[in-house]
């Protein structure tokens, strides 16, 4: 057994530091990199764990067709590649990727025939699209603006949207307390980007307090 943790593949190292079998095949299980949900399982080799850094799409080796396949080249649903990590004895690999459409050849999200749903993952999904717009967005964005107005301008709106939130609560009907909702959220998210704070030290913040 290896001494050291392998961690994440560091593609410019080469793939030396995997162990394959006696067919040059190392198993490979996929995680969505979002819901943290198992995906599949697949087999790759030295020049599938390449190609897959190369392109940014997850390629398998078919022991049936002995062949590399991407995977989505005939489903149309690719898995665009995020992270790879080696177990501890650097014979098994972790791939993170984000699906674009069902994983499973049948149909299903997963091949355990498994929903792949995390609401919270939409969360980090906005808070990183929040992102994006400070750097890159349009001056014409609704986020861009609010950023750019500041810190004391996105807390106004936060209190405007938490008010509303909180009528709807009292009197509303469940869809506007649910818009409500997700405008508060929103506008939270924004705020949290202007001070400087992710989402992540919010939850932690949250499992603190719970407990761990």
């Amino acid at each position: 057994m290896s001494s050291t943790f392998p961690g994440i593949v560091d593609p410019t190292r080469g793939v030396g530091n995997l162990s394959f079998d006696d067919k040059g095949l190392i198993p490979a299980i996929v995680q969505d990199f979002e819901t943290n949900r198992v995906l599949m399982l697949g087999y790759m080799n030295a020049a599938s764990v390449e190609r897959t850094f190369a392109t940014g799409r997850v390629t398998f080796f078919s022991r049936s067709r002995q062949e590399l396949w991407e995977k989505g080249e005939t489903s149309g649903n690719p898995l665009d590649f995020r992270e790879m990590r080696a177990d501890c004895d650097g014979d098994a690999l972790l791939i993170k990727a984000v699906p674009q459409g069902p994983t499973c050849h049948t149909g299903t999200d997963t091949c355990w025939d498994e929903k792949n749903e995390d609401p919270a993952a939409f969360l980090r999904l906005l808070e990183q699209v929040i992102a994006t717009r400070e750097t890159e967005g349009d001056d014409a964005s609704y986020t861009v603006k609010l950023l750019k107005a500041g810190a004391k301008k996105i807390s106004q709106k936060v209190g405007e949207e938490g008010v509303e939130t909180a009528l709807e609560g009292a009197a509303g009907t469940e869809d506007k307390l649910a818009e409500e909702t997700a405008d508060l959220l929103y506008h939270v998210l924004v705020l949290l980007r202007s001070r400087g704070i992710s989402l992540k030290h919010v939850t932690d913040v949250l499992r603190e307090r719970h407990g761990g």
